[in-house]
């Protein structure tokens, strides 16, 4: 039986055309992925089935969803089926999510809106249901209080509190490490096998696709260029697209054998005076609230005895699940947050001294965050934004503009692309200009904290090229941490591996790759998805 039905699907905002002519069709039951770039049309087709479509949106074609025509039926009518026939599961969650109200309110909203039920009957069928998606914490918790996967798992809840026949889950992993990435996985799946709905899943995680889909849409520009189920297109790609996008998900930047380029990491014991990043034995511990007013405050140790180092032009990888101290080491490192015991130095430098951060040591050092566009401010130039460093650190040179329109054309943009604003640039080239930014002062390490892990799969390797490509160009180091094994794999020499607070693991990335030696790892590793050995691309 047909669950879902897009036929023609035409949609045009203002004088720009969005979707062009898309088809799609699936059954209860199945699990059906839409893949392709940003940009692609991949979310406005998910809203166009919602009904959530900006006021100027116009329209051609039909969706119909279990009879229903989506496009035909007015708002008050649609406001009965979302929640109820259809349910969707949005990106970032804590965005979802009313930091106001318990996670226990917000399911039973769903259904107090929809049926005509008790307060309490609404509040037990929802813990009942937190129950279901695999989450053991009190319905009593706020947002704030659970972690990224627990949060997914609200936002999931809340989507299937009444078992609507459609759930659209709109990149519900992307922002997940490995782990936590399987478990939303497998509960989705087990979902649809025990509800019968059908679920669209939206995602650029190639590997998440050929994992859990049964049928996969590609699409670019707006259109539909290849469907089919899925061992069919991943035995024969018909469309010079997929291909490409399937070979980007494998694309291995030429990163230089580190034993050519620099200094053989050091392993054994620390020198007095080392060149590079050395953690040595490093606690951080944060006070938690009292449990009685009389009591003494408990302490969390984010941090427990961390030590490792990082030679002048060597890349390590830093990986690990959700809340196991990634973040709080990053902030040690660049001197944001103080530890408790151990040291943090940089050419046998402290990264802090008499309780202040040392900025000598501090502009040797930089960072490309995750989000682009949130660590920019949208009011100033990209020439502001890059050289910004100079005016934190109280340094700028005279021949500022030499060097902006360097450290520009050093990642692949222009040096006219100084006088222009952040929005007017694609997802891959405003993390271009925050490598362009990290670069300016020239640093001697470079941390990326999750830095390509929100980039479809063609921009994600044109990014892993650039830092390829700076290796060539400068002799970098650079402490590279992601939830993306095949990428961390492919782009260190050594990588780490956290666990509550501890390096439970470390060595050449090959080594731990094929060889872990710690259950941790192995628990890791096997948890990655992976693109199945058929595909020819």
């Amino acid at each position: 039986m047909t669950l879902l039905s897009i036929t023609n699907l035409t949609l045009s905002i203002g004088e720009t055309e969005i979707l062009h002519d898309v088809d799609l069709s699936m059954q209860a039951g199945e699990i059906a992925a839409i893949t392709g770039e940003s940009g692609s049309g991949k979310s406005m087709t998910a809203l166009s089935v919602m009904g959530l479509l900006p006021n100027r949106a116009q329209t051609t074609g039909t969706i119909t969803l279990d009879g229903t025509d989506i496009l035909q039926t007015p708002e008050p009518e649609m406001c009965a089926l979302r929640g109820n026939t259809m349910g969707m599961v949005f990106q970032e969650p804590m965005t979802a999510l009313n930091p106001v109200q318990t996670i226990g309110a917000q399911v039973a909203e769903t259904i107090l809106i929809h049926e005509n039920t008790t307060k309490p009957e609404a509040h037990k069928r929802a813990a009942a249901m937190l129950q279901k998606v695999g989450l053991n914490v009190p319905p009593t918790r706020y947002p704030h209080e659970l972690s990224g996967g627990q949060r997914q798992r609200v936002v999931i809840a809340m989507a299937i509190a009444l078992r609507p026949k459609l759930l659209i889950a709109d990149e519900p992993t992307t922002a997940l490490d490995v782990t936590t990435q399987a478990r939303i996985l497998d509960l989705l799946r087990d979902l649809v096998r025990e509800f019968g709905m059908g679920l669209l899943i939206i995602t650029h995680d190639l590997a998440v696709v050929a994992d859990i889909a049964d049928q996969i849409i590609v699409m670019q520009k707006g259109r539909v260029v290849e469907a089919a189920q899925t061992a069919q297109l991943l035995g024969d790609m018909q469309h010079p697209y997929t291909r490409a996008l399937f070979a980007a998900s494998r694309h291995t930047p030429p990163i230089p054998d580190p034993y050519q380029t620099h200094t053989k990491p050091i392993s054994g014991a620390i020198s007095a005076k080392p060149q590079g990043l050395v953690v040595e034995n490093v606690v951080r511990t944060y006070d938690l609230a009292r449990k009685n007013i009389l009591g003494p405050r408990p302490k969390f140790r984010a941090l427990n005895d961390v030590s490792f180092h990082i030679a002048k032009g060597e890349r390590v990888g830093l990986v690990g699940e959700s809340g196991c101290g990634k973040s709080t080491l990053t902030r040690a490192i660049l001197g944001l947050e103080n530890v408790q015991g151990g040291a943090i130095t940089l050419d046998g430098e402290p990264v802090f001294s008499a309780n202040r951060p040392n900025l000598d040591v501090r502009r040797k050092m930089q960072v490309v965050f995750q989000d682009p566009y949130g660590s920019f401010n949208p009011r100033h130039t990209v020439a502001r934004l890059v050289s910004e460093p100079w005016h934190l650190l109280d340094t700028p040179p005279a021949n500022g503009a030499e060097h902006i329109a360097r450290a520009l054309t050093d990642v692949g943009l222009t040096a006219s692309d100084a006088d222009k604003y952040i929005h007017e640039f694609s997802g891959g080239q405003r993390q271009r200009i925050a490598i362009a930014r990290a670069l300016i002062i020239e640093p001697e390490l470079i941390i990326f904290d999750e830095a390509v892990s929100a980039l479809d799969v063609s921009v994600r390797a044109q990014v892993l090229d650039l830092i390829a490509d700076l290796c060539q160009k400068r002799d970098l180091a650079y402490l590279f941490i992601s939830h993306d094994l095949t990428v961390v794999r492919s782009v260190t020499d050594r990588v780490l591996v956290m666990k509550t607070g501890q390096i439970v693991e470390q060595g050449d990335t090959e080594t731990v790759f094929t060889a872990p030696a710690h259950p941790y790892t192995k628990t890791l590793l096997a948890a990655a998805p992976r693109l199945p050995d058929l595909i020819e691309v």
